[in-house]
């Protein structure tokens, strides 16, 4: 069964770097045909694509975010990595790390989805 696992820090100063790591178990990141994707829930909106890492290590963002958004991986630990530079009070977030079998674009289609972290709360706040 697989698992995943979003890690990092609950609270971001302004200006500064959110950092969040996706650990997977029960599969590789590096085989087969996904979008390893990072997703975020602002409070009282919706679900929102932020980016994916594919499986072959091309990467692709939503374009609102795309200066600002950096997603990496590491294929030793089986892990991959939300950078968000420049952070502001609105990047505050329940963030979910997800695998994405199917891009059909920048829109969420929770059908798309197969498998996700529990998501962590991100406050960015002085």
């Amino acid at each position: 069964q697989m698992q995943l696992q979003e890690s990092g820090p609950g609270l971001v100063k302004p200006s500064q770097m959110l950092s969040l790591t996706c650990t997977v178990s029960g599969g590789s990141i590096t085989t087969g045909y996904y979008y390893w994707s990072w997703l975020r829930q602002p409070p009282g909106k919706g679900l929102e694509w932020m980016g994916a890492i594919h499986s072959h290590g091309s990467t692709i963002y939503r374009p609102s975010l795309e200066m600002r958004t950096s997603i990496s991986r590491n294929t030793s630990e089986n892990q991959f990595t939300l950078q968000l530079a420049s952070v502001t009070p609105e990047d505050t977030a329940v963030y979910y790390c997800a695998r994405r079998n199917r891009y059909s674009g920048y829109d969420y289609f929770a059908s798309d989805y197969d498998y996700w972290g529990q998501g962590t709360q991100v406050t960015v706040s002085s």
